[in-house]
């Protein structure tokens, strides 16, 4: 008993062990690790492999039943997650949705391992192994599992475990990973018991072929409900993101709305106070009371009053002139010339936010920029054959990258970072418009389109 027990021991239960710790790390390696990392994954190790030595010992009396391998599957799931858990910081429920996540995947990995083995064993195609057949089996399954595992990381695991640092995993997901659980270990094990009594001499070879059609009509539905569902997680997971970051921007376009309001009397407030000194400067000035260099010196410093863009829409103009009173303080060249007339069909707290992201990342970018003569800001609104235009050129440094069109983040934290040209986009979108950006030769350049509604279109030729 015992011989056959260690059998077990070494080809079931270390196997699987080891298949799930692979894609236990392929699915968690990016996880916050706790104190003593190395310390409790070999003792946790050490645990599970005695663990897996008592469950070989029940699977030889009761393996040969779907229920005693479901039991030993679940045990084995349910210490490994432990050890998980003790592994890492995060959430335990982040922790058990990973280990869940990992769960199917192996499952996924040992289904397309069996359709192709049970193809090959209906086609003969390795009769011809002979005594060395278990030692050829094995070659090929650790090589299948390789290029199995690497293709379900790179297609699944990898795309879900990188919204799960973004995405909060509430008891709506933990459900799901728990389905995937059961339903993936009741199935397989249903179907390894019932299929392995109707082989023929070795496991999964059918002299039957009804049996080996059912087989792989199995085997293939496990494939398929398995990428179902992890594909089902990975949408619920991008619903979530979406919808983090839809709220994200809607919050900004609000506040947008309270900064127009503040930068506005705050700028009305200085061009009143500087008008005041204008006066009194002309006043001392008749009265050759100073000297005309303290006066020029005067002049200077208020000039800032002149230096208010106006472009026809009020709310344009607050933000330019506050993006340029910035720039002027920090020797960057801010060019402007824009027809804000025609961007009256935007609500006040979207153009505000649009422009305001705009102008804030070319800012961003030309304030890395070493030489003072490439540190320049254009932006250009103009109508065109029932089209607006606004474009926004600017020089960086460095590199940039892209994704889904827009430029990525060149912080460290882009889970907080990078809304920027998204809220750009979205609201470019909300009003039926284009968005495009490209970088070349160390200038970035971003256009957006807009069709112009009838009533602006028509007051646009009227102009």
């Amino acid at each position: 008993m015992i011989g056959e027990a260690a059998n077990i021991y070494a080809i079931i239960i270390l196997e699987f062990l080891f298949e799930l710790y692979v894609f236990y790390a392929l699915a968690m390696f990016r996880f916050e690790r706790s104190r003593l990392f190395a310390l409790k994954l070999v003792a946790g190790l050490a645990v599970s492999a005695a663990v897996g030595f008592g469950a070989a010992v029940f699977y030889y009396y009761f393996g040969d039943t779907a229920y005693g391998r479901i039991a030993v599957y679940l045990v084995l799931f349910a210490v490994t997650t432990c050890h998980a858990c003790l592994c890492f910081a995060e959430n335990k429920r982040t922790v058990l949705f990973g280990c869940s996540v990992a769960y199917a995947a192996q499952n996924l990995a040992y289904k397309l391992f069996l359709v192709f083995f049970c193809t090959g064993e209906q086609l003969r195609v390795f009769d011809g192994w002979g005594e060395n057949f278990w030692l050829f089996y094995r070659l090929v399954y650790y090589s299948f599992f390789a290029v199995a595992a690497a293709a379900i990381y790179f297609a699944v695991i990898r795309r879900i475990m990188a919204r799960v640092a973004e995405c909060d995993i509430n008891y709506r997901m933990l459900a799901i990973s728990v389905i995937v659980l059961c339903f993936t270990v009741i199935l397989c094990s249903f179907e390894d018991v019932y299929f392995a009594k109707l082989s023929s001499g070795r496991e999964n070879r059918f002299e039957n072929y009804d049996i080996f059609v059912l087989r792989q009509t199995g085997n293939l539905f496990s494939v398929a409900a398995c990428l179902i569902v992890l594909l089902l997680i990975a949408k619920t997971l991008v619903e979530r993101y979406l919808k983090r970051e839809v709220d994200y921007l809607q919050y900004a376009v609000r506040q947008s709305e309270r900064q127009y309001e503040i930068s506005k009397d705050t700028i009305d407030m200085i061009n009143i106070k500087c008008h005041d000194i204008k006066y009194k400067i002309n006043a001392a000035l008749s009265g050759g009371n100073m000297p005309a260099e303290a006066i020029d010196d005067i002049k200077e410093s208020v000039s800032i009053y002149d230096s208010r863009v106006s472009t026809g829409n009020k709310i344009l103009d607050v933000i330019l002139t506050e993006k340029s009173l910035y720039c002027e303080q920090n020797g960057i060249t801010f060019s402007c010339m824009a027809d804000g007339e025609r961007l009256s069909f935007m609500e006040s707290g979207d153009l505000y936010c649009l422009f305001g992201n705009i102008v804030d990342n070319a800012l961003e970018a030309v304030k890395n920029v070493p030489e003072r003569e490439r540190r320049v800001i254009n932006i250009t609104v103009k109508q065109k054959n029932g089209m607006l235009s606004v474009q926004e050129e600017n020089y960086f440094e460095g590199e940039l990258t892209f994704a889904d069109g827009l430029p990525e983040t060149t912080k460290d934290d882009k889970a907080y970072h990078g809304f920027g040209t998204r809220s750009i986009r979205m609201i470019v979108h909300k009003y039926g418009g284009a968005f495009s950006a490209r970088a070349e030769g160390g200038v970035f350049y971003l256009n957006i389109v807009f069709g112009l509604p009838d009533g602006a279109e028509k007051a646009a030729q009227k102009a």
